[in-house]
């Protein structure tokens, strides 16, 4: 006869419900699973180069040729100014920060619907896969860094101490393609015509930004309303940085960190608003 055990231990009941309207960023939650972000980010970087054939290089190869083309047509042909440097050099310091911050959303807008086994079968926060796909460019912006660095050697250009705000203004472009990642993200679950638009969406950004011209040719309040584009404040911070340039950005930077922080905080509630669709939709 078996009896039943008085000292058994009642567990805990978990219930797990939709959360309803707008709900916490739960940012807790993201840091207890840096693990799983540190494997995906991985992941995404061995992705990436996985069975091509020049790998790494296409990190390089990218800003490069446009830089190429940019000089032949905009600096040579269109003569546009370019803040008293070179304009091979002048164009490739923002083709760097531009192509970590194209590549980040547009990989990051389907990262989603590229999970969507993960996403059924497991429970993590959501927002790690986007995350990691963002962080995964760093690596390329490092190996395209390297080339500008070499190309500063060629033409005599020597940093100064404004090198040092470098890290922030990387930063500022990091949050720039969270902040678009994260709804480009959540809104291609939901429509997946979202990926054919994001091509057309950086080509529009690439040229609405101050890649191949300088922003000097605007004239104040203008220039400053133009930091709205958070990506003005990281394209003009870059050359100042590193190339010496007598437009310092000033208040273009605080209007544009401000824009990304928008970007940023909006982009994240609507990403937590809509996740209880994902496994669903996906």
């Amino acid at each position: 006869m078996n009896r039943r055990n008085s000292t058994t231990v009642d567990l805990p009941t978990i219930i797990i419900k939709p959360s309803r309207g707008w709900v916490s960023l739960k940012l807790r939650e993201v840091w207890e699973y840096h693990e799983l972000l540190y494997f995906l980010t991985w992941r995404d970087i061995k992705v990436r180069y996985k069975q091509t054939v020049l790998g790494a290089a296409w990190a390089i190869i990218q800003p490069f040729f446009t830089m190429v083309v940019f000089s032949l047509f905009f600096g040579r042909l269109a003569k546009i100014p370019s803040d008293g440097v070179p304009y091979p050099i002048f164009a490739y310091a923002a083709l760097v920060p531009w192509t970590f911050f194209s590549q980040g959303i547009t990989q990051s807008a389907n990262s989603l619907v590229g999970s969507a086994n993960l996403i059924k079968k497991v429970y993590f926060p959501r927002l790690v896969i986007p995350i990691a796909t963002i962080l995964s460019g760093v690596v390329d912006f490092v190996l395209a860094f390297i080339v500008l660095l070499l190309m500063m050697f060629y033409y005599g250009i020597s940093p100064t101490v404004n090198v040092l705000f470098l890290p922030l203004l990387l930063l500022l472009a990091l949050v720039t393609a969270l902040g678009t990642g994260l709804w480009l993200s959540a809104m291609n679950v939901q429509f997946r015509d979202i990926r054919y638009t994001v091509p057309f969406l950086a080509q529009f950004w690439m040229f609405a930004s101050p890649i191949a011209y300088p922003s000097s040719l605007l004239s104040e309040p203008w220039r400053t309303l133009y930091g709205i584009n958070p990506m003005v404040g990281v394209v003009e911070g870059f050359r100042w940085a590193l190339l010496k340039t007598d437009t310092a950005p000033g208040a273009i930077i605080i209007v544009s960190s401000l824009a990304a922080l928008v970007l940023l905080f909006s982009g994240a509630f609507y990403f937590r608003r809509m996740e209880k669709t994902f496994a669903d939709v996906v």
